[in-house]
């Protein structure tokens, strides 16, 4: 089926996805600064899936001021994860090349914050591919704009001039994501067990109904033929 456009995920599906235990080491670090204990796993997985007011609500409890806490943990989680690609613990994966032959425009929607998607595609030369790329930094329009909320999906065709799409995204609320915007999904199922156990707790309580299913990027040019 052809398309005006073709949007992808980022983390997962052209690029590894983040250690999960360093994240939670990033956040450690930042209530270190604010002289809090060390944080709860809960509260990795609120800052990395949640909305600004559940982060918020903690910020109370904790009597910190929430913006201060986002924007210092936007810095530190941008610092881990450039400092993971420089020391070659997370890179590129070998498949994104397959996706050059699409005709259509491509772009990227992440929940991952802008500056280290930007810094990332440059890194590994890829930012000339995609003509559109929108993240989520950690303030509470970014925050709320988060999957499976379509907004960015929907500023990217906006951007693109697209009113046909794909998505193309490696968790259950990538799927979702593409149903509330009213477009075709497809769910990227790679096999190595690393990114099987990225799924989170959010994505097994959804059910994914994808428009196509594939394990690698390599078999998306044939089936948009």
């Amino acid at each position: 089926m052809q398309y005006d456009a073709v949007l992808f995920d980022f983390d997962g599906v052209v690029i590894e996805t983040p250690s999960s235990q360093r994240m939670y080491d990033a956040l450690g670090r930042v209530y270190e600064k604010l002289g809090r204990s060390r944080p709860s796993p809960e509260m990795l997985q609120e800052l990395m899936h949640g909305d600004f007011e559940s982060i918020a609500d903690r910020c109370r409890r904790l009597e910190i001021d929430a913006d201060t806490f986002c924007t210092q943990a936007g810095r530190e989680m941008i610092r881990t994860q450039l400092a993971e690609v420089e020391r070659g613990l997370r890179s590129m994966y070998d498949d994104v090349s397959a996706v050059r032959s699409l005709s259509a425009p491509l772009g990227i929607v992440s929940d991952n914050h802008p500056t280290v998607i930007s810094r990332l595609l440059d890194r590994f030369g890829l930012r000339s591919l995609f003509e559109t790329v929108l993240g989520c930094p950690l303030t509470p329009e970014g925050l709320a704009n988060r999957k499976p909320d379509p907004t960015n999906i929907e500023r990217a065709m906006d951007s693109l001039e697209a009113d046909s799409a794909l998505y193309v995204g490696d968790r259950a609320i990538d799927v979702q994501a593409a149903d509330n915007a009213g477009i075709d999904s497809m769910l990227l199922e790679r096999s190595s067990e690393a990114e099987a156990g990225a799924q989170t707790t959010t994505d097994a309580a959804l059910e994914a109904s994808p428009t196509y299913r594939v394990s690698s990027l390599t078999q998306v040019p044939a089936l948009l033929e």
